[in-house]
């Protein structure tokens, strides 16, 4: 009895170990529920090809960042993961990702550049960009027949088209920093700057300068004259627009099948006068991984092609990080043209570990700003007083 519990003991062990560390000769992905289908069928093939096992582990999104970080510090966890660029600081400066140099100069100019930017950290690429996240105006057709071109054009047709329980736009900035970037950074705002060798400066932040507080400033002015109600947060701004109560709405791609299920008959164009966030969605390499170079070949030849990418964006239709794939893309979603169009002006969303110590403080000064406790400029200065204070404890 006891030599069955003690077998059955190492067998749970070796299967644990299984799913946490890469062994030589067999691949180990770790993917959410949402790419793993897909991987688990290009793993077959690379099998049936090069005799080389793939292991697609599924894994909550929101989990992958914090074990990967334990079990390849310990030089186990996966070989590839799936993951966004804004964990490319913490893992590149641990020394836990290998660079991505299988791409050639000519296979490069495939990707939209902020995706490869996104992606990048002192200089080298990190992750093999395929889906990109970005804020722009989502408009009601049966209202809105031609876009304002700046940010004092859309606030008037918000205004004059607001009244009787009908909103030119909704917007749920309350409390949330990520949608209130647009218009901080649009009018001059940054978090941190850049030093000469195009990496981001943790000692350079811009959050309470001149434009960012006239950004700040923008988005006050549009509760205190009746543009927004107070408080409006994410699930009032969907219901107001998939209700056909407001006319326009600033979201992302992923708002898309919501108010296609509404029945919406929407249009998708840049934000007037907005900045917004870039977050990238891409594929990236355990430097502790046994297997570089089985791994750079599944990455090169299985997962780098038009159609795996246009696969990835069939089950998650984030924006295409290639051109070649976001062109076949828009022939069966047209809304997607404005979200590609919307590229033009973004900011990668900063991915050096700093960034962790902005958000909080950002979003208190955005709300003691909102709720007229304090004025913008005020907020924003606490604000990046306390960020500072912040950065200089870690």
């Amino acid at each position: 009895m006891k030599r069955t519990l003690l077998l059955s003991m190492v067998i749970a062990g070796l299967l644990a170990l299984s799913v946490f560390a890469a062994t030589p000769g067999q691949l180990l992905i770790w993917a959410d529920s949402t790419r793993a289908p897909i991987l688990k069928q290009l793993g077959n093939e690379f099998n049936s090809v090069y005799g080389v096992p793939v292991k697609v582990v599924e894994m909550n999104f929101g989990d992958i960042r914090s074990k990967f970080v334990t079990a390849a510090s310990a030089g186990q966890g996966p070989d590839i993961i799936v993951g966004a660029n804004d964990w490319v600081g913490e893992l590149a400066a641990d020394g836990l990702l290998t660079p991505i140099t299988f791409l050639s100069q000519d296979q490069l100019k495939a990707f939209a550049p902020t995706s490869l930017d996104a992606f990048s950290y002192n200089g080298k690429l990190y992750g093999l960009p395929y889906g990109i996240d970005v804020l722009a105006l989502f408009y009601n057709k049966d209202y809105v027949t031609e876009i304002p071109k700046t940010a004092d054009e859309f606030f008037e047709m918000a205004k004059q088209m607001t009244g009787g329980g009908f909103y030119g736009l909704a917007y749920g900035v309350s409390g949330n920093p990520y949608f209130s970037a647009p218009f901080i950074q649009g009018f001059g705002g940054y978090i941190f700057g850049t030093k000469a060798n195009g990496g981001l400066d943790p000692n350079d932040i811009g959050l309470a300068n001149a434009g960012a507080v006239k950004g700040l400033e923008f988005i006050v002015k549009m509760f205190t004259e009746g543009l927004l109600p107070k408080g409006e947060d994410y699930n009032t701004m969907m219901k107001l627009f998939d209700s056909g109560k407001a006319a326009m709405m600033i979201n992302g791609e992923w708002a898309v099948p919501q108010v296609q299920q509404a029945g919406i008959n929407f249009g998708v164009a840049p934000i007037p006068g907005g900045k917004p966030f870039v977050g990238v969605q891409g594929f990236m390499i355990n430097s502790k991984s046994p297997n570089q170079i089985q791994v750079m070949e599944f990455m090169a030849n299985y997962i780098d092609t038009e159609e795996t990418m246009y696969k990835l964006w069939q089950a998650d239709p984030r924006i295409p990080a290639r051109y070649d794939v976001a062109q076949k893309a828009e022939a069966t979603a047209p809304w997607l043209k404005g979200f590609v169009e919307a590229l033009s002006n973004t900011t990668p969303m900063p991915n050096i570990p700093q960034m962790a110590s902005v958000w909080n403080a950002w979003t208190n000064a955005l709300n003691l700003a909102i709720s007229g406790k304090e004025s913008a400029q005020a907020a924003l200065n606490t604000a990046v007083e306390q960020i500072k204070a912040a950065i200089a404890k870690k």
